[in-house]
């Protein structure tokens, strides 16, 4: 077991944690989730040892060990792939390393005989003998291929060592495992995989994660950062939010009643007590008030961004044909021969393992891009707005955030962008922010800002949910449901694919499937099940 008692943390005059305590079981799987800024990373840190609060202690049960989710890329550039997720458990590759040491010797000692028997028995306590079949079927798991398990890390893209770095963290069966963010970079089909592992996983997790359909599938508790503390939920994240929105209202609707009676009494107390003969029940009904307890109610860190996207027009009959298109980049087809149609009401997610092909198509219909060959035409009727999955070039110029919004259309001024950026969670001198200083999730809320502005009928989104917290994907997901226009996205986000599109456009190994069907259907359609195995006939693995 690891529990934190009287945690404290705070910032200048900023508190994060007062008198933090809690305590998490084996068997448990708890999803730790709050706001931007409320200390979800700073509180798996002290957990870790890696950071200290102003006061309090972390305790861990004698001889369990704990494994955290390293976030450094660059830690373990050389070393190969498989000695990197054997360093997920420290004590098992030290022995291994000496025992090879000795063998790799060309005269061995009796001394070295010894010692090679110690190793051998520690190796085989620890489970060695099965560290190389285990370490396979974790990275096989997060889709890190066989031919690259030898190779440096160094020699891997981004994306592929923090799979690594995954699979290090889970590897060796750890009493305790910290994970933060664990999804980040995982396909759909290796974000199943994962969930599935920690639902198999007996000991104790805590995970951060803004994926609320992981949190749903994996964690059997909620571990709520809000108010300066942490307060416990058991169950998954959609139970959470029923039960914290119930036992917020309640404190409402207690706080209204305590309110009423108060000024009941107050206005009774007002009228009689200089009258004669009502001053004993006035001294009486002071008294009541006197005993009245009305909570203050503290304020909640969890805040909404308003968003609403309203099209201007409706669409008219041609949305979008593509014909044809093609395109190469450095030297590896990308797009081949491309054809696609829009229609009406479509809102179309495309999936697959190949986010180059998704992001390239994008930036093509969004005109930062040109096809190598093929066409590709809106209707006189579209306005098409666009958010890029990297979206850096928009903030080049270091403006205020009042100066940036207001380059884009309407120009209404500083007091309509004030309002504006007042919605979208920059009040007061928020709004008067620069941009080099922007946060990746302040940067997406500027971008959706822009968007709103355009009043456009045909929304592109390239992984919108990138850098969002929870609150803020859920207001994005909400004003999405209301549109009623066209929107074509990518997103990793299971549950944001899921609510939203009615149309699935796969990049499968092989080819292309297109069907229109909600996401659930899609994966349990053995029409595309069987489709995607013609396509992939050469054996590659489909990555969604």
């Amino acid at each position: 077991m690891i529990s934190a008692s009287n945690i404290c943390l705070a910032y200048g005059k900023r508190t994060i944690f007062k008198n933090v305590n809690i305590k998490f079981t084996p068997g448990n799987c708890y999803g730790l989730i709050g706001a931007n800024g409320a200390g979800k990373s700073t509180f798996l840190k002290i957990l870790a040892g890696n950071s200290e609060a102003d006061k309090g202690e972390v305790s861990i049960d004698k001889g369990l060990r704990l494994a955290v989710l390293n976030q450094d890329q660059f830690a373990f550039d050389e070393e190969t792939v498989f000695n990197t997720v054997i360093m997920g458990h420290k004590q098992l590759y030290t022995v291994m390393a000496e025992r090879d040491a000795i063998y790799a010797k060309e005269e061995f000692t009796e001394e070295d005989g010894v010692r090679s028997g110690e190793l051998e028995t520690e190796f085989a306590e620890m489970n060695g003998y099965d560290a190389e079949s285990e370490a396979a079927v974790l990275l096989n798991g997060l889709g890190i291929s066989e031919e690259l398990r030898q190779k440096k890390m160094k020699e891997l893209e981004g994306g592929e060592k923090v799979r690594v770095l995954l699979a290090q963290a889970l590897f060796g069966n750890p009493d305790i495992l910290l994970l933060d963010e664990p999804t980040n970079h995982l396909d759909l089909k290796s974000i199943q995989w994962l969930e599935e592992f920690l639902g198999r996983f007996q000991n104790t997790v805590i995970v951060v994660s803004h994926d609320r359909h992981f949190l749903n599938q994996a964690c059997t508790h909620i571990a709520d950062i809000d108010f300066g503390t942490i307060r416990t939920y058991v169950g998954n994240y959609d139970f959470w939010y029923e039960a914290s929105q119930l036992v917020l209202k309640q404190k409402q609707d207690a706080n209204k009643k305590a309110s009423d009676k108060a000024n009941e009494l107050k206005d009774f107390i007002a009228r009689f007590s200089s009258n004669a003969s009502k001053a004993k029940q006035a001294t009486s009904r002071k008294k009541l008030l006197d005993k009245l307890d009305i909570e203050e109610l503290p304020t909640s860190s969890r805040k909404y961004p308003f968003v609403l996207f309203k099209p201007e027009r409706p669409c008219g009959d041609i949305i979008l044909e593509v014909k044809g298109l093609s395109k190469t980049i450095d030297g590896i087809k990308v797009l081949d021969n491309l054809n696609l149609n829009v229609n009406k009401g479509d809102k179309i997610a495309f999936v697959g393992a190949n986010s180059v092909a998704k992001t390239t198509l994008m930036q093509i219909l969004a005109g930062e891009l040109k096809p190598d060959s093929g066409s590709f035409r809106w209707g006189v009727t579209i306005t098409n707005s666009y958010f890029p999955k990297e979206n850096s070039s928009y903030f080049t110029n270091n403006l205020s955030l009042i100066e940036w919004l207001c380059q884009y259309p309407p120009h209404e001024g500083e007091s309509f962008a004030r309002g504006f950026l007042g919605r979208m969670l920059f009040s007061g001198d928020e709004a008067t922010k620069m941009t080099n200083v922007l946060s990746g999730g302040e940067k997406v809320r500027c971008m959706l800002s822009r968007m709103m502005l355009t009043n456009a009928n045909v929304l592109v989104f390239d992984e919108p949910t990138n850098h969002l917290d929870l609150e803020s994907i859920t207001a994005l997901n909400n004003a999405l449901l209301q549109f009623s226009e066209v929107i074509l996205f990518t997103s990793h986000d299971h549950k944001f694919v899921s609510t939203l599109a009615n149309r699935i456009i796969e990049f499968a190994p092989g080819g292309v499937i297109d069907r229109a069907m909600n996401f659930t259907e899609y994966l349990e359609n053995p029409e595309v099940g069987t489709l995607r195995e013609q396509l992939s006939h050469a054996g590659a693995d489909l990555k969604l």
